[in-house]
């Protein structure tokens, strides 16, 4: 499936990581989306994470160094190289989220979304990615995305009549990964919770 990712001039492989690098090198924390990930999981005694959509692994590789199992899920085949290059050790697989089937995933404690994932997704197919992704979820298990904001592209209206249709109900939304409080800005960090069947 075509994906608003592939048709974007963002930056890839290399390029991306690059960015990345300057922002650690300025002092930056560059990994509150691990942060938070590692925090839930140390609140629910879980032990496991999808990053789907990982890209180059940045956050998939912090949680590994951290003692997480992960595995890293992405459709662009030159970012995932970037990932393997990295962590040759980690599972890296290329798979469109619309369409896990093939992905042989084994149920994990938290899926995450960083990197405006939910938003470069292709128009109309979110649903199906909240599906497929809460399918990968154990009963309890969390989805946590973090995504800009925009007219033009989903609102969280949208996402979480998606979200529900897919089995998942609201547990938190912040306005950052370190856990700011949401006051309707235009960044959102959005917690659900699998209950075990679609609504």
């Amino acid at each position: 499936m075509s994906t608003r990712w592939q048709k974007s001039t963002a930056p890839r492989g290399e390029d991306y990581d690059a960015r990345w690098k300057s922002l650690a090198d300025a002092g930056h924390n560059i990994h509150g989306e691990a942060d938070l990930v590692e925090g839930l999981l140390r609140e629910s005694g879980g032990g496991s994470v999808l990053d789907a959509g990982c890209g180059t692994g940045r956050v998939a590789i912090e949680l590994a160094n951290r003692g997480i199992s992960v595995v890293g899920v992405d459709a662009d085949a030159g970012m995932l190289a970037a990932a393997r290059a990295k962590a040759p050790q980690l599972s890296w697989i290329e798979a469109d989220l619309v369409d896990l089937s093939a992905a042989r995933l084994d149920p994990v404690d938290v899926v995450v979304l960083a990197g405006n994932v939910m938003i470069f997704l292709e128009p109309g197919s979110e649903g199906s990615v909240l599906a497929q992704l809460a399918a990968r979820l154990r009963p309890g298990g969390l989805l946590v995305a973090g995504f800009s904001v925009r007219p033009d592209r989903l609102s969280l209206q949208r996402y979480d009549h998606a979200a529900a249709e897919a089995g998942l109900i609201p547990v938190a939304r912040w306005a950052t990964w370190d856990r700011k409080p949401f006051d309707g800005g235009d960044y959102a960090v959005s917690v659900h919770r699998f209950h075990g069947s679609p609504a």
